[in-house]
């Protein structure tokens, strides 16, 4: 615990603050092996630091990994994003069994992005899960990206925002 409490230190002074939000990026070792330790250590990073904000995002790695090893043990709001390949469509369904074994959640929903305009009219598959946001294709945020630009400095009218509004209302966020 003493050795967590000076990582917990570490930990925040390592955080970028900024416009009312801290930030910091957490990253997987480059080099091969077991990463039980890695991510038995950020959830203890994650559950000292959480008692000092509104809200915390984790935003794993896509797939089941965070899941599975428990990072997440404990969360209130278990968004699930996915494109709309088949293939997405069903790692959201197998992350929900194996989250509602293994993680404690109040509510769950599927963020479906990147969506083409067929996508957008005929619906997808996520065995049961709410759909929070359907969002289509964001040329905008994709130049942003491809550009380096803040995407906080996106239009509010932009696809990406609208979306991300829409969900975050579902699950009375906002």
């Amino acid at each position: 615990m003493e050795i967590l409490g000076n990582a917990e230190y570490s930990i925040e002074e390592a955080m970028i603050q900024s416009n009312g939000f801290s930030f910091i990026a957490i990253g997987r070792p480059e080099a091969a092996g077991c990463y039980c330790k890695i991510n038995t250590y950020l959830k203890d990073v994650i559950s000292a630091i959480s008692g000092h904000f509104d809200y915390v995002v984790i935003d794993g790695e896509a797939g089941i990994e965070q899941v599975n090893r428990r990072v997440m043990e404990k969360v209130t709001h278990l968004l699930l994003v996915t494109d709309q390949s088949r293939k997405g469509c069903q790692v959201v369904q197998t992350i929900k069994k194996v989250a509602d074994d293994l993680v404690m959640y109040e509510k769950i929903g599927v963020i479906a992005n990147r969506l083409s305009p067929e996508a957008m009219t005929t619906g997808l598959d996520f065995g049961g899960i709410p759909a929070l946001a359907y969002i289509p294709m964001d040329n905008k945020l994709a130049s942003y990206d491809l550009t380096g630009e803040n995407v906080f400095f996106l239009p509010d009218d932009s696809p990406i925002c609208l979306g991300a509004k829409e969900a975050l209302t579902k699950i009375k966020i906002l």
